[in-house]
Formats: structure tokens, sequence, C-alpha cells
């Protein structure tokens, strides 16, 4: 990744954004892109009880906590030697974020520990972002120090096209990676797919993988994806997003849903 783009906003996750952006331009030699979407409430945008009225008032204050959360970022990057530059924008979060992706390799955003109950708690935004957009999405546990980029690493396999794409999307960074794990869990009764093509295709991009079959036992999928991480203990995932619905609460598939709310670890996803 040579270009990835820092989601700024003014929230919890906001320092474990940044240090996951500073950690990968050094790793990586990578450029940041910072998008800082100033997002008009529901309250103006629709009018209702004569929002509009007030618009110009809560728009002053938005624009002004923007501004010192630029200024307060602004600062953090100087010290931290890396290359970056500043864009801004109106509206609709995830239509600005992905609209300012277009020719970024990943998108930095938070992995929130539970629902949004105040303003200050992260955005949930991976979701969206993964399968409206072509875009891999590095989701970061709002509570993270450090995305160490060149610790261990688990791919998660299936032989899907979402899987194949978080793989190949991913090569770059398992290049920096000081280990390789790639987990396929076994599925009675699922179609057969050669779970060596994924090591097979990493070692012909100069990736040494170690291929993991794990035993499902009884347990869901996801249930078994948790003991591998569990014991495998990686540094950061990468694996494939599914969306099953285009109802917006089921729009994960019930692996990726399970990630996103039970695992605490840098998640890189791609759709």
């Amino acid at each position: 990744m040579k270009s990835v783009l820092l989601h700024i906003h003014e929230d919890h996750g906001a320092e474990s954004r940044l240090q996951a952006a500073s950690d990968l331009a050094r790793a990586a030699g990578a450029h940041i892109h910072c998008v800082q979407v100033t997002a008009t409430p529901d309250i103006v945008a629709s009018d209702l009880y004569g929002g509009a009225s007030m618009a110009p008032a809560m728009m002053a204050e938005l624009y002004d906590i923007d501004e010192k959360a630029r200024q307060r970022v602004e600062q953090r990057l100087r010290r931290e030697d890396v290359s970056w530059d500043w864009r801004h924008a109106q509206g609709d979060i995830v239509r600005g974020l992905l609209s300012a992706a277009t020719l970024t390799d990943g998108i930095i955003v938070t992995l929130p520990t539970g629902p949004r109950k105040q303003l200050a708690d992260p955005l949930h935004l991976a979701a969206d972002l993964a399968l409206r957009g072509r875009t891999p999405v590095l989701a970061m546990p709002q509570d993270a120090r450090a995305f160490r980029i060149t610790g261990r690493a688990l791919v998660a396999w299936d032989g899907s096209l979402e899987a194949s794409a978080a793989l190949r999307l991913s090569v770059s960074l398992l290049k920096l990676a000081e280990e390789v794990h790639i987990v396929t869990v076994e599925e009675a009764g699922k179609y057969p797919f050669p779970a060596t093509d994924a090591p097979e295709y990493l070692a012909r991009h100069g990736v040494k993988a170690q291929l993991h079959i794990w035993p499902q036992d009884g347990r869901t999928i996801d249930a078994a994806l948790q003991a591998a991480i569990g014991v495998l203990k990686p540094d950061w995932i990468a694996m494939g997003a599914f969306g099953h619905s285009r109802l917006r609460e089921m729009v994960f598939g019930g692996v990726t849903r399970t990630m996103l709310r039970s695992v605490h670890v840098p998640l890189l996803l791609a759709h």
C-alpha cells in the first residue's frame, strides 16, 4: 500500500486510526490522505421541526469542532515524520470517504467496541465502506495503540471471491509480516476447494505462509475461526467481507459480522 485514506473525526477511535496510519506509512512508505467529512445533521437535512432555520448555527459549531480536530491531527503528523495531505468535504460520510478513496490503496476506520451511545463513540463505517466500495478497509480497534504490520498476520480463507479479493489486495502488507498464517475451516457438505491455492499464490509473490486446516468440531464457522485466532494470536487479520442482504442490519454474513463485533484485532476487509 502506497496511498491510504485516514478518516478524520473527533471520537474515541481517532488516536488508534492516526497511529495505524503512521505505522503503515513508515513500514510501507505510504502517503496518508487525511479526509474529513462534515456531516449535515439529519434534523437539518430533512428540515424536521424547522431544522433548516438552525442550520447556520449547527453547521458553524460542527465546523469549529472539525477545525480543532484538524489542528490537533496536523500537529501530530508533523511529529510523525510521514507524508500526508488534507481533504475536506461536506455531506454523507460514507459517500464522501468512498469518493475520496478512488485512487487509494486502503481506508483506515475504527472497529468500535460496542454500539454507538454518545457522540464521542466511533462511527460504524467498516461495513458500508467495504460493501459499497472496492477499496480495502482497515478497521482498527478503537483502543489499539499500534498497527503491528510486521508481526503475525492471519488470512481467513474459504476459496470464495471475497476471500480471494482480500488475499490479493493484502499481498503488499503480507510481504512485510514476520509470519503469515492461512486458516481455513473444514465445513461438512460444502463444495470442495483446493485450500493450497492460497499459500501457492502467496509463494509466487515471495510470501511464505503456513496453512492451517481448522476442524469445525460441531461449532459454527465463526466460532471455529475465533478459536483459531485465540490459538494463533495474530497481530492483524485479512478476510473477505460478505453481503447476503440489502437490509442494513443483515448486510454482513455471519462470520464477518461476528469478526466485526467480537474480534479486537485489526481487520483488513475486502469485498
